[in-house]
């Protein structure tokens, strides 16, 4: 398995900044996607869950124009209804894989952020979206007689509820991005041309924080939310039960005691030695 950052791809450029990997979307003109691409978000997405050195990841856009304007036409037009069909499954899976990796994902949307290009960023955590009243924000497939095919009728209403979302994709109605922070569709508004910026200043602090602990935050709720409650609280009692043990929460256990700020960087990968409980017991 590749690092992140060693990571060569045709669609994507990678960049490490401290502990957050920033995978920026590169198919020029307009971002668009197709089963090529799919596979290397896939593909990213994989060295993202396996590379520790990667603490938080930013989805951004090469392009200062464009986020993503979805699946590319042409090859809606050019390749088989079975073809489409396996590289919108691919899709889902990918996607799939962005919401149970235990990495926090953050979007950074400076630009046009239609249909397939919504859904990627409705795969991430958290949305950031520059403030440009000329963006357009929508999922306009039924102008093309299909659906939002990449997860989109499932993770639309998941965020905007019901109505909203069978409203949207109805009418294939265009929104600002004021409009979509209103209706929950992104979480921070920032000035345009800052998306990027932003999310990255927020991902450097999440960077910080215990991985594993904001990673399992992130697993309890978008895994517990697809179950009855019962079962959520179950799920939530055996992440719980698994901190306990990992680095990060003897390290925020023992700069408790000790009156220090804790080093939850260096005590996860290894570059600090972590005391026992009992060690910081005998001590104090």
């Amino acid at each position: 398995m590749e690092s992140f950052e060693d990571l060569e791809l045709e669609n994507f450029s990678t960049e490490m900044d401290g502990h957050v990997g920033i995978l920026r979307i590169d198919r020029p003109p307009a971002n668009a996607h197709d089963l090529d691409m799919i596979i290397e978000l896939q593909s990213a997405v994989e060295s993202v869950r396996f590379d520790e050195t990667v603490r938080v990841a930013v989805l951004a856009s090469g392009n200062d124009r464009f986020f993503s304007t979805g699946f590319d036409i042409n090859v809606l037009q050019d390749e088989s209804a079975s073809h489409i069909g396996k590289a919108s499954q691919t899709s889902k899976e990918t996607i799939m894989k962005m919401r149970t990796t235990d990495t926090l994902f953050i979007a950074a949307v400076d630009g046009h952020c239609m249909g397939g290009g919504l859904e990627f960023a409705l795969a991430c955590d958290l949305r950031y979206i520059g403030n440009d009243e000329e963006y357009n924000i929508g999922v306009p497939e039924v102008d093309l007689g299909l659906i939002p095919g990449e997860a989109g009728t499932q993770l639309l209403p998941r965020y905007v509820g019901r109505s909203k979302a069978l409203k949207m994709m109805i009418s294939g109605e265009t929104l600002n991005p004021e409009e979509g922070h209103e209706i929950g569709l992104f979480d921070e508004l920032v000035p345009a041309g800052d998306a990027e910026k932003e999310a990255l200043e927020f991902a450097q602090e999440v960077a910080q924080l215990p991985n594993k602990a904001v990673g399992f935050d992130k697993l309890a709720v978008n895994e517990g939310m697809e179950l009855s409650l019962w079962d959520a609280l179950a799920h939530e009692r055996e992440l719980q039960n698994q901190l306990f043990d990992t680095p990060g929460a003897k390290e925020g256990i023992a700069a408790f005691l000790e009156k220090r700020d804790p080093d939850f960087v260096g005590a996860e990968l290894g570059d600090k030695e972590v005391k026992k409980l009992s060690q910081v017991e005998s001590e104090r």
